[in-house]
């Protein structure tokens, strides 16, 4: 719908084309020129985002997406830079991808350099920006500038094209066959977090808080107090639904201050994942809930907050006396609670999407799984009578509680070692202390050896049986995966990534696939072979091109298609490294733009752009060896599409 909207107005707009703000062209850019004085001038750049988009700045870490590079040529000669370029404000999160945190703009972004002038007779100045804007994809990109210092119109520099630059460029250009099933299809699937799921790992935790003793025994006594304190039945079912009410609301309320936060920066609470000391914090406020869990001390409010609420319900009575009601049980039950949302606020600080739009939605499910039985056991009653007494089952799912902490507890652990670089706590480490606390939950629940507030030992009920035997499933699970048996799906991103390793691990091509970085190189190889080719537009800092080799090329039917019926050629698209001077040249394109072509990212990123009216990656083509499309081209996607994907170019290579 936009493209023909853009065709419709082509004929109007024709002079601002150009300019127009696509998905294809996601940034535009104005720029300023602001005299200080006789000899100093404010260079300023400014670039509009389209929404969803974002670009990252000049001091993202290295170790992540690309930095925005800028480049002033003739600065030392003619001008002098005066301190460094500042830009506008950032937002700051962690990369799970990356394992590192990275600085980038979103909506909009303001660059500023200060300058001095040498020469007088300088009066214009040319900067060249190479940046990088990604979305569900990620686009390399360059900018040139040029200032008058007098407000003058700029003369372009025109870039020559001779006959070896018309040689070289020929050699970009591919006489595809069948080139219009590139277009007929292009699937790209955003993957981002399911407010859904959020709201349901919520209400999980609601259900878990549900059997701890903090909770548990309060279900038969509220709704007995509702239901016989009432002067008619039907009223004391609307008071213990309302009740069950003010609760969801009370912990949906809980969630509002994080979206004062998220007001002054959409990513505020993503830096609990990327500052190292918040991340250390966090791991110890863990591990003290944790013990708190196994019985070694109580973790509580102050009585004086649940007796206040206490007494305000009682003096105040009708719809705003059971409102208190319900928060003298959010207050009275924190010692239980207040862990588990703690690993709410953690888990969704982790996810990606909007943080407090998650946690909000998380939070409001965890109310709701705590005001169900409320509400059903106050319109069925009868049902009191079938919940199991409380007793010492209530204590063992504290402690499971407790190891679970510890295990979440890791995590923030491990995101500070991995952003500080500090290299202790590597996968198989983590993996290492993750299996000796399965081992030591399966041995609790067997009843090998107990906590301080466990009381004698008894028979082993079914269900402490069935934990048991699940958390020794888990156990061996992770350590076939340690060993490499089998694969660690079900934990993907959770501990430190495969690279982590203590073992060294160098490999330049995806998955340790066997690949072409040149695809001259790999068009040889596959006419020698016979093989269709699997075109791979990637990027050394393209998030969604390592999620789909880590969550679609690893599995185990998608793998072993791609490493034994096609020759991968990836070809980087961000990679700045210079060509050899011989092989540098300035490319024409069809609509007579120059554009120079000096290395790496300029000649495959022209390349795509080319044969394939695409700039994003990750961007995959099917070609047989005597370059005939096999199928659409296809971006972002998941397991079974993109293995029959793979399976439809097999069958139309033959």
């Amino acid at each position: 719908m936009i493209r023909f909207f853009y065709l419709l107005l082509f004929v109007v707009v024709l002079p601002l084309s150009a300019f127009a703000q696509t998905e294809d062209n996601p940034v535009v850019w104005e720029q300023q020129v602001k005299k200080l004085s006789d000899t100093e001038y404010e260079l300023v750049m400014k670039a509009k985002i389209l929404d969803g988009w974002h670009m990252y700045s000049q001091f993202t870490s290295e170790f992540g997406s690309l930095p925005s590079e800028f480049t002033y040529n003739g600065h030392g000669t003619v001008y002098e830079l005066v301190d460094g370029t500042r830009e506008s404000e950032t937002i700051i999160e962690f990369s799970e991808i990356f394992e590192v945190e990275e600085t980038y703009f979103k909506d909009n972004a303001t660059f500023t350099q200060r300058i001095k002038v040498v020469d007088s007779e300088i009066n214009q100045i040319d900067v060249d920006l190479f940046f990088q804007v990604c979305k569900e994809v990620c686009i390399p990109m360059d900018k040139k500038f040029i200032f008058t210092l007098d407000g003058s119109e700029a003369q372009a520099i025109i870039a020559t094209v001779d006959d070896r630059s018309l040689v070289l460029g020929q050699k970009l250009r591919l006489d595809l066959k069948n080139r219009e099933l590139l277009t007929q299809g292009q699937d790209t699937i955003a993957t981002s977090t399911n407010i859904w799921v959020i709201f349901g790992l919520g209400f999980l935790g609601g259900l878990i808080a549900l059997l701890t003793p903090c909770v548990f025994p309060m279900i038969p006594l509220t709704v007995s107090f509702f239901t016989k304190q009432s002067q008619n039945k039907s009223k004391g079912i609307i008071n213990a639904l309302l009740y069950g009410f003010f609760i969801i609301l009370i912990y949906f309320l809980l969630s509002l201050p994080f979206h004062l936060f998220d007001s002054v920066d959409s990513q505020i609470l993503n830096s609990i994942a990327t500052n190292v000391w918040l991340n250390l914090l966090f791991f110890l406020i863990f591990i003290f809930f944790a013990f708190s869990f196994f019985g070694y001390y109580e973790l509580t409010l102050p009585n004086s907050w649940a007796n206040k609420m206490d007494d305000a319900s009682s003096k105040v009575g009708g719809v705003l006396g059971i409102f208190f009601m319900a928060v003298t049980l959010a207050i009275v039950s924190f010692s239980c609670t207040g862990p588990i949302l703690g690993g709410l606020l953690g888990g969704t600080t982790l996810a990606e999407g909007e943080v407090a739009s998650n946690l909000t939605a998380g939070m409001t499910g965890f109310g709701v799984a705590l005001a169900l039985p409320f509400a059903l056991f106050a319109l069925f009653p009868a049902w009191l009578n079938s919940l199991p007494k409380s007793g010492g089952w209530m204590t063992t799912v504290k402690v499971v509680l407790g190891f679970l902490e510890i295990g979440l507890a890791l995590k923030f652990l491990s995101n500070a070692d991995l952003v500080g670089h500090w290299g202790i706590l590597k996968r198989e480490i983590f993996l290492g202390i993750w299996i000796v606390l399965g081992i030591a939950m399966t041995l609790y629940l067997f009843g090998l050896y107990k906590f301080p507030h466990d009381g004698p030992a008894k028979k082993l009920s079914a269900g402490r049986k069935l934990t048991a035997f699940i958390s020794a499933a888990f156990t061996i699970y992770m350590i076939l995966g340690v060993t490499k048996i089998t694969n660690l799906k079900l934990l993907s991103g959770f501990p430190p990534p495969e690279f982590y390793s203590v073992f060294e691990q160098e490999s330049d091509c995806p998955l340790g696939i066997d690949c072409f970085k040149d695809f001259d190189e790999g068009l040889a190889y596959a006419k020698e072979v016979n093989k269709p080719i699997l075109l791979d537009f990637t990027g050394w800092a393209c998030v969604n091109c390592r999620k789909m080799e880590e969550n679609v090329w690893s599995d185990s039917e998608v793998f072993p298609i791609i490493k034994n019926n096609y020759v991968l050629i990836s070809l980087y698209t961000d990679d700045r490294e210079e060509l050899p001077d011989a092989e540098k040249f300035n490319f024409q394109f069809d609509s007579g733009r120059v554009k120079e072509i000096n290395n790496i990212a300029q000649k495959w990123g022209t390349f795509q752009d080319v044969n394939f009216k695409s700039i994003s990656q990750p961007f995959y083509v099917l070609l047989s060896p005597d370059l005939k499309v096999l199928n659409t081209s296809i971006q972002n996607s998941d397991i079974p599409t993109y293995k029959n994907w793979l399976l439809e170019g097999l069958k139309n290579n033959n």
